[in-house]
């Protein structure tokens, strides 16, 4: 079973949609309960990651504890933003802590268009799971204004450019991160979502 945690902030419908397309059988929840049991969890999220953390907060000890348990845990967007230590969206809020690193906005003194939104080339780190069968990289669709900056070592990254470089998606054994839409990035978002199902699967079945 995966579960889509809807915790009140973000894009729930539209990532549901496009796993259900794919023909995964998903369930939404943010209860605690239901979250323990799952195979997979996905995280989604749009707005402000400050906001979003205190929103997530209830129920952030068992996402956190079924991701150190090795559930595996799939953020989008502001939910991929969550994944870091801590973000500097409206003040500074500590985050849940599963991937070192923090959010920090795009610079404004470039000339560059904030927010960031549109189509980007991502290339991938070697060996990342949620880009298999997809070459060294693709374009997918971003919309934001903070990015995060990963200092983990133990974290894979896959980079975009838009003036500077940036994480454009990250994993860390079980928990895996994409700053861009996969649901809004056409057949190539929809083959980093059905990888992440089989990722789950396999799981499952170990």
């Amino acid at each position: 079973m995966l579960v889509m945690i809807d915790y009140g902030v973000g894009n729930v419908q539209s990532v549901t949609n496009a796993f259900r397309h794919i023909g995964s059988d998903i369930t939404v929840s943010c209860e605690p309960a239901v979250i323990a049991k799952a195979d997979g969890l996905i995280l989604p999220g749009v707005g402000a990651s400050g906001y979003a953390m205190e929103k997530v907060a209830p129920i952030a000890d068992v996402i956190r504890q079924q991701a150190l348990a090795g559930t595996p845990l799939l953020g989008i967007c502001v939910g991929y933003q969550l994944l870091f230590d801590e973000t500097h969206e409206m003040g500074t809020h500590q985050c849940l802590g599963l991937i070192g690193g923090k959010v920090i906005p795009i610079p404004t003194d470039m000339g560059l268009t904030i927010p960031h939104m549109g189509w980007n080339y991502v290339t991938f780190g070697k060996g990342m799971g949620l880009f298999d069968r997809l070459g060294d990289g693709k374009h997918f669709a971003f919309a934001n204004s903070f990015y995060a900056q990963v200092d983990d070592p133990d974290a894979k990254v896959a980079t975009t450019e838009y003036g500077i470089t940036m994480a454009g998606a990250v994993e860390k054994g079980s928990i895996y991160g994409t700053q861009f839409h996969p649901e809004k990035s056409a057949h190539d978002g929809l083959r980093v979502l059905k990888n992440f199902v089989s990722i789950c699967r396999q799981r499952r079945t170990c």
